[in-house]
């Protein structure tokens, strides 16, 4: 609903209320009954990509979305947080390599993604303690040995 349709088929806030709804049904569905099951939960995209992309890339004031998070979500946050990070011509190239229709995000200017990349990056300078930077402009194999020892470091595990 969200990837698909143009550009301006949804202003920021619509995007951001959209966003967390669905967040908070996931959390309610899927992520508390799984950790309360003793579960590890993995998630692509959460409460950082909300601000990154609403806040830092479309412009909506971040005090206003970290209010709106706590609302829909309470104090619920991941206890680490990966960003994978790639200079914004490389992660473009990528997008339209590996997908034949691009989505509502991947159509927006450079300078959106920028703003996006400056986000994240911003998100995890501010939150050291949760967020680890993983550089993404290795290949696959050398991203994957990153994100494996990040994970095996924060939680004290083997992970293979």
């Amino acid at each position: 609903m969200l990837l698909q349709g143009d550009n301006e088929r949804w202003d920021a806030v619509g995007e951001a209320l959209l966003l967390y709804a669905a967040r908070r049904d996931h959390i309610a569905r899927l992520i508390r009954p799984a950790l309360g099951e003793g579960r590890w939960v993995v998630c692509d995209r959460f409460t950082d990509s909300t601000v990154a992309y609403q806040g830092y890339g479309r412009g909506l004031p971040l005090a206003e979305l970290v209010a709106l998070q706590h609302f829909a979500l309470g104090d619920f946050r991941p206890d680490l947080t990966l960003i994978l990070d790639l200079p914004v011509a490389d992660g473009l190239a990528r997008a339209a390599s590996r997908v034949t229709v691009a989505d509502r995000f991947e159509r927006l200017d450079r300078d959106f993604h920028q703003r996006l990349r400056d986000g994240f990056l911003d998100i995890a300078r501010g939150d050291p303690e949760r967020c680890v930077v993983i550089d993404a402009a290795g290949d696959a194999a050398a991203v994957h040995d990153a994100i494996v020892a990040a994970v095996a470091a924060r939680f004290g595990v083997t992970v293979g």
